[in-house]
């Protein structure tokens, strides 16, 4: 009989758990998916870690979790020796346990109601299950922690919403789910924010015609409230140029052509990898963060880019590891074989974690310039669209030149507007020379 426990989900702690993917009795091969946990930046499944048969589920959907909780009982030598393993006795506690939330479709419809300020609840009378959570029989909360029930919690993450900011009108002050949705309404003093941003009022499109409402993905909801809160906090000034890459994007298709014939491509994304990765060493203060206090640089002596991938669920940015240290052909490969993982869903809490510095490219599809927003704690970032080819003059007539609009959006606390033209004016040295990349 194995423990199942959570695995190694990096610096994630009290994770719910959004998705239970088996049942008692279901048998599950190796790496199977049992459970999905949702932190603020990602869905990640836990797999299973033998094959076997699945006893009893120690978790609910609603939980929150960390690395080392048990999830589930598994075993593992029944399913070894094609036996059926004996079903160990439930007393009152398991039942409720293993059990279905009967709280389920109530958090559904707070969720639902919470993420739509204009479609609020009208007031009506509480069922014994809300009064049951909003008034527990227990003490009087300790000045500065935070009482509330699992389900407010989770709701309150979900919703970028700091509890320990509210004020709970529950019995012995605790914060019910009525608190959290006045607080995402806009009561900036309630949910700790104290932007002073007016909210967009409401209004009823139904009056001018017909309309329709399509929840946003789980990846859209939790994305929202971190550039939301990235746009309010980082000083954005965009700086744009062009490189000519004419002669790097022939020499590209060379390479694309034999990596083909291995199953990855070759796209530009990986020289904008290894001239970003030269560039950042040369400016220091581009791969940095402000210090806590905002008084101080702290300078990174090493080179994780992330990379914007779009996905059917929304946009994700898996980070790709010590680029400096990595080649073309290696740099290609990784980033085919990590935006295949992102667009099936396969994210590992170690793909988007530790960045220092962005790329995020529209060149598959179109456009001329725009603004990408600084992932803060970051302080730069560089957006790359679709190249065009350009008369150019020469100094004797006009020629026809391949140009990569650059489009570098950076924290203006941290960087000036000459740092950043001499930056991009780097890029553009780099791409337009590719013998450079290999000094």
């Amino acid at each position: 009989m194995i423990e199942v426990k959570v695995p190694d989900i990096g610096d994630f702690a009290d994770v719910p758990v959004v998705e239970i993917l088996v049942s008692p009795g279901d048998v599950v091969a190796p790496e199977d998916p049992l459970i999905t946990l949702e932190s603020d930046k990602a869905t990640m499944e836990v797999p299973a870690p033998s094959a076997g048969k699945v006893v009893e589920l120690l978790v609910k959907i609603g939980d929150s979790v960390s690395e080392g909780a048990p999830i589930l009982t598994l075993d593992a030598v029944a399913e070894a020796e094609g036996g059926a393993p004996s079903e160990p006795a439930q007393d009152s506690a398991d039942v409720n346990r293993n059990a279905p939330d009967e709280n389920d479709e109530q958090e559904s419809d707070a969720r639902a109601a919470a993420s739509r300020p204009d479609m609020a609840a009208p007031p009506s009378a509480p069922s014994p299950e809300t009064s049951a959570e909003s008034a527990p029989p227990e003490v009087a909360p300790i000045p500065g922690e935070v009482h509330a029930s699992p389900t407010v919690r989770r709701i309150a993450r979900e919703l970028d919403i700091d509890l320990t900011q509210l004020k709970g009108t529950g019995e012995k002050g605790r914060i019910t789910k009525d608190d959290v949705k006045r607080a995402l309404a806009g009561d900036a003093a309630a949910a700790g924010q104290g932007t002073g941003i007016p909210k967009v009022p409401p209004q009823d499109f139904a009056k001018f015609g017909p309309t329709e409402t399509v929840p946003l993905s789980r990846l859209k909801r939790l994305s929202g409230p971190h550039l939301h809160r990235a746009w309010l906090n980082v000083p954005h000034v965009t700086h744009t140029d062009e490189a000519d890459i004419t002669a790097l994007d022939a020499y590209r298709k060379e390479l694309d052509a034999e990596a083909r014939e291995k199953g990855y491509r070759v796209t530009m994304l990986s020289f904008l990898l290894m001239a970003s990765a030269v560039a950042l060493k040369e400016f220091p203060h581009f791969n940095a963060s402000l210090s806590p206090d905002e008084d101080a640089l702290i300078l990174k002596r090493y080179f994780n880019v992330g990379v914007a991938v779009d996905t059917p669920e929304g946009l994700v940015v898996p980070v790709i590891k010590d680029v400096d240290r990595k080649r073309i052909f290696e740099l290609s490969e990784e980033l085919s074989d990590v935006s295949q993982r992102m667009r099936d869903g396969k994210i590992a809490p170690a793909d988007i974690q530790g960045a220092t510095f962005s790329i995020s490219s529209l060149g598959g599809i179109g456009g001329t310039n725009f603004t990408p927003i600084v992932s803060a704690p970051e302080v730069a970032i560089l957006g790359v669209v679709r190249a065009q080819m350009k008369p150019i003059w020469n100094g004797e007539d006009f020629e026809p030149r391949l140009m990569l609009p650059l489009c570098l959006s950076y924290d203006h606390r941290v960087i000036d507007g000459a740092d950043a033209a001499r930056f991009t004016k780097r890029l553009t040295e780099l791409l337009g020379d590719i013998r450079q990349l290999i000094l």
